[in-house]
């Protein structure tokens, strides 16, 4: 028989964003599967557990923590990026095909909780992809709020100019190709906003939706160095950090 794993988007941090929709995901779960990354992140792992104590009616599911494999460093930029991020997909994908095999029954409902929504800039959907191609699994996906919307209402801004479109990227895809228009960064850990003109709007933020969320807003010259020194020292204190922001170029 078929297993059944859901792909549950969970929102950027606060339970509140949690949808209707994934509630009847929840609900519908017999065994939750979650990444263990060391103990810097147990509250990511925390605060899944927190969701499902708060929306599932009747108890009686599982959490399974999976080892999370190594991975190679590498600078992002390097022609062996690709390859290193591959290779690690590959390994997770074993480890995610053994446990569901061993810890779901063949009829079974498992889930896996997304981070904001399972399609942007999350690994899971790639991963699931090369577990099915070994695994009888079946999977579907329950959107979730992005960072970007959590980013958006936060600072009370629209995403876009009007009739304009807006680029998502990365830090180092910025770093690279320069600021035109409008575009939201993520996985910036080099604070890449810094080599914009100092004209440039920059809206940021960091652990959105939770209780340590840090907010800030201004041109990359009143602000830049501010959110560099805040963003050092969050990741410091935590041990990591989750932030994202929306540039949008004086032109």
């Amino acid at each position: 028989m078929t297993r059944r794993i859901h792909v549950i988007g969970v929102g950027a941090g606060d339970p509140d964003y949690v949808t209707a929709q994934a509630v009847d995901a929840l609900n519908d779960t017999q065994v939750f599967f979650a990444m263990d990354k060391g103990e810097a992140k147990d509250d990511l792992v925390a605060l899944r557990r927190l969701i499902c104590e708060r929306f599932i009616r009747e108890p009686g599911y599982r959490f399974v923590e999976l080892p999370d494999p190594p991975r190679t460093r590498t600078v992002p930029d390097s022609p062996a990026y690709r390859q290193v991020v591959a290779d690690w997909h590959a390994r997770r994908a074993q480890v995610w095909a053994s446990a569901i095999e061993n810890e779901l029954a063949p009829d079974g409902v498992g889930a896996f909780l997304a981070w904001g929504d399972p399609s942007l800039y999350d690994s899971t959907l790639r991963i699931l992809e090369t577990v099915a191609a070994h695994v009888d699994i079946d999977y579907d996906v329950i959107p979730g709020i992005t960072a970007i919307q959590a980013l958006t209402a936060r600072h009370r801004i629209p995403l876009n100019d009007v009739g304009e479109p807006v680029l998502i990227t990365t830090g180092r895809q910025l770093r690279h190709n320069g600021l035109s228009g409008s575009a939201v960064v993520m996985l910036d850990a080099e604070c890449s906003f810094l080599g914009c003109p100092a004209e440039t709007r920059i809206w940021w933020g960091a652990f959105l939706g939770t209780p340590d969320e840090l907010l800030v807003a201004g041109t990359v010259g009143e602000v830049g160095d501010r959110i560099a020194e805040l963003r050092a020292d969050a990741r410091s204190r935590h041990g990591w950090i989750m932030d994202t922001y929306l540039l949008r170029s004086a032109d």
